[in-house]
């Protein structure tokens, strides 16, 4: 089990407002999401406490973090400004410790300062791309709206600061399932509901993401593939939760589709899919579909409605010539399947792998430029930034290629060179890589 690490939210409100703050898409760390100031709590921080009867029996560690970061992210020395009488009280709202299936892991204490009067906060905007006040009834109003991406207990902060400004106290603010039974949803975007069941992956990635969206449209559940018994068990009873319509499969892939088809007669429902997706897992699998209705889809359909808005296919070959994705009629969102991974590298490989094309429906989403990208593996990511990154990673790479071709090396002789540091069990894949860079090489006569 990983380790946890304490760390601090400010919430800062003055009357009904709320100070609100979206990170820049360009950050590592939660690129796009709507959040409080705060951090992680560092050695030393309890030198930052301050002793007055606002701060009665708060940890001087957590305290502390808060005013070091006050003064970091918002230029704002809060100890100061206790003793100046500008602050009317401090609430501890909750405690929300990040759960057992992530990676990292944080005990985050949220504190509440309501001010007598309105600050203007000297903002760093290479961390926060909007940093204003806001009635927390508005901010709710953009949640609900589906223009906020936040982790759950952000989310349950705004939702529960909307419908009452004066609360001093938010008793769920962790994110809590029975793993027995259910397997983890998070809905970081309104009405855009992931399932992360365990799934058969390619390492470091350990889960498929299986959404479920449409309001008023068919109920739609996309790419589930859990890897076990257990775990469809665990798949259906979340499902339960909310019904489910029709199932789509992005692409032809394992773990997209692995015990899908048990789902879909389960429920007796249809599975919607591109042409090639369903020509190469019939003959890989023959009678795979039997007993089940198919729906063959393809770029321009309408899929379902989400939160009022038309929902379409996009064709996006490169991984998988059968490849599909879908969004919104306004961009809010972009469900890109292997498109890009928030987990390990995308592989492009096999007789469905086209680097050049790749390359292509990189440049068309990057142009079609959504504000939220979500992929299979890993959690959703404020704007293309990371497809920016994943074209200039790949442009990279084949320069490389280009290179060590050009001095007379094999395939294998590129792989030692170029991929010295990765895994050696992921060698194959990395190779795979390697061969598509030549053919797409050769294609556009630079060999």
């Amino acid at each position: 089990m990983s380790k946890i690490i304490d760390a601090v939210s400010i919430v800062i409100t003055c009357g009904d407002e709320i100070f609100a703050i979206q990170r820049q898409n360009f950050l590592k760390a939660f690129p796009g999401y709507w959040a409080f100031p705060g951090g992680k709590v560092e050695l030393h921080d309890e030198n930052f406490y301050q002793h007055h009867a606002l701060t009665q029996g708060i940890d001087p560690r957590l305290f502390g973090a808060a005013v070091r970061e006050g003064k970091e992210e918002l230029g704002i020395d809060l100890a100061q400004e206790i003793l100046k009488g500008h602050i009317e009280r401090i609430d501890h709202l909750g405690l929300a410790v990040t759960p057992d299936f992530n990676p990292f892991r944080f005990a985050t204490t949220f504190f509440r300062f309501h001010l007598k009067e309105k600050f203007n906060f000297v903002v760093d905007h290479n961390e926060a791309k909007i940093a204003e006040w806001m009635k927390a009834s508005e901010l709710l109003h953009l949640y609900s709206t589906g223009h906020i991406l936040a982790v759950p207990p952000v989310i349950k902060v705004i939702q529960s600061l909307g419908e009452n400004p004066q609360l001093t106290h938010i008793s769920d603010l962790n994110f809590e399932y029975d793993k027995t039974k259910f397997v983890p949803m998070i809905e970081s975007l309104k009405s855009l509901r992931q399932l992360m069941p365990l799934s058969n992956t390619l390492p470091p990635a350990q889960r498929t993401n299986a959404f479920l969206i449409g309001d008023k449209g068919p109920k739609t559940l996309i790419d589930p593939s859990p890897k076990d018994q257990e775990e469809y068990l665990k798949l259906k009873n979340t499902i339960n939760l909310f019904g489910m319509d029709q199932i789509l499969l992005t692409h032809h892939h394992p773990d997209h589709h692995e015990h899908s088809v048990d789902l879909a007669r389960d429920y007796q429902v249809p599975m919607l899919m591109s042409e090639d997706t369903h020509r190469r897992l019939s003959h890989k699998i023959p009678d795979y579909f039997r007993g089940i209705e198919i729906k063959i889809i393809k770029e321009g359909d309408t899929l379902t409605d989400w939160l009022g808005r038309q929902v379409s296919i996009f064709e996006i070959p490169g991984h998988d010539e059968g490849q599909l994705a879908l969004a919104p009629d306004d961009m809010s969102w972009f469900i890109a399947g292997d498109l890009f991974q928030g987990v390990g590298t995308v592989v492009i490989g096999d007789d469905e792998g086209d680097m050049a094309k790749y390359f292509s429906t990189l440049e068309r989403v990057i142009a079609l430029n959504p504000k939220v990208l979500f992929p299979s593996h890993g959690i959703g990511l404020g704007g293309v930034n990371i497809l920016e990154n994943t074209l200039e990673h790949r442009k990279l790479r084949e320069k490389q290629v280009l290179h060590f071709y050009q001095e007379g090396l094999t395939i294998d002789q590129m792989l030692e060179k170029i991929y010295e540091k990765v895994d050696e069990r992921l060698w194959p894949y990395a190779r795979k890589n390697i061969q598509k860079h030549i053919e797409k090489l050769n294609k556009e006569k630079m060999l």
